[in-house]
């Protein structure tokens, strides 16, 4: 599924799964996940507005570490996607999404030459 961060200010604090995406994946009687950060894992809980008009988790980690990919640096600020990879029960991978799969095809080919 794919996710987008989230920004407050000058921070980013979390992230936004959807409504969408959290009836599909999440159901109600789940209190906690678990997020896989590159090497990185931890627990989430998701509080009662997630299923309601709030589908947000917010974690002190997942915002370091999200500040930590650079994330932040960007001007726009506008919120960057994310996958959010189904891997086990109540677990999800987190990676960035490439919005441009020719862009990352190119950028390849120029390493190995």
């Amino acid at each position: 599924m794919v996710v987008k961060t989230q920004s407050k200010g000058r921070c980013l604090t979390g992230l936004n799964v959807g409504v969408s995406n959290v009836r599909r994946y999440f159901p109600k009687q789940v209190a906690v996940i678990e997020l896989q950060l590159d090497h990185l894992q931890i627990q989430c809980g998701l509080s009662p507005d997630f299923w309601q008009d709030q589908p947000e988790i917010h974690d002190a980690r997942l915002c370091a570490w999200l500040e930590s990919k650079n994330f932040h640096a960007r001007p726009d600020r506008f919120p960057i996607p994310m996958a959010m990879i189904p891997a086990g029960n109540n677990s999800f991978k987190l990676q960035p999404v490439s919005l441009n799969p020719l862009a990352r095809t190119r950028q390849a080919s120029k390493t190995a030459a």
